[in-house]
């Protein structure tokens, strides 16, 4: 007998059933299972989607838009949390700082309340120091002063250590050209020192 007729031969009907039966099995199998893959990868997306802010979706619709998206939000929290130790680190320093200032002994030891205005890239940042007092520190007389000098205030942070209160103030100004650092400085020292 030739190879042709011994293939035949065992192709028979009942084997052909079989074999169908078998590959209609495994299809559904398959097919199941993929369906299974994309319910999951869907309520996946669903949930990174919820975890987004609003500003980093706006509206994207693929899965490739929103991973991206998510990459991209790691990205600015990672460099968020980095500014942040930063400023956290700069205001620890400050605190246990030994650093001199002209007339005053140190920082720690001040019995005066200080303001300190400089350039910043966002625009302009106001550190202040003062001792915590009954009455308390009116920010608000801080904020109104900013406002009447031309700075929108973009950021303030706090920071309360051995009896002292420690402000961060970053604002932009609004008009350059009227705007004195060394004028702001004085004034919000003098509100410091004398309320």
């Amino acid at each position: 007998m030739s190879k042709g007729w011994s293939h035949k031969l065992l192709a028979t009907p009942d084997n052909n059933e079989e074999n169908l039966s078998n590959n209609n099995e495994r299809k559904i199998m398959r097919r199941d299972i993929e369906r299974q893959r994309r319910e999951q990868m869907a309520s996946l997306y669903s949930s990174l989607r919820l975890l987004l802010p609003l500003e980093f979706i706006k509206g994207k619709r693929s899965a490739l838009d929103l991973i991206n998206e998510a990459a991209n939000y790691i990205k600015h929290m990672t460099e968020k949390i980095q500014g942040l130790q930063v400023e956290r680190d700069q205001l620890k320093n400050l605190s246990n700082s030994t650093a001199f200032i002209p007339g005053i002994e140190s920082w720690n030891n001040c019995s005066l309340n200080y303001a300190t205005v400089r350039v910043s890239e966002a625009g302009v940042e106001i550190l202040m120091s003062s001792w915590l007092r009954e009455e308390g520190f009116l920010l608000s007389k801080v904020l109104e002063l900013l406002l009447e000098e031309g700075l929108s205030v973009i950021r303030c942070a706090s920071n309360k250590t051995n009896e002292r209160l420690f402000l961060t103030i970053q604002s932009e100004v609004c008009d350059p050209t009227c705007f004195n650092l060394s004028e702001l400085q004085q004034k919000l020292n003098a509100m410091c020192n004398y309320g």
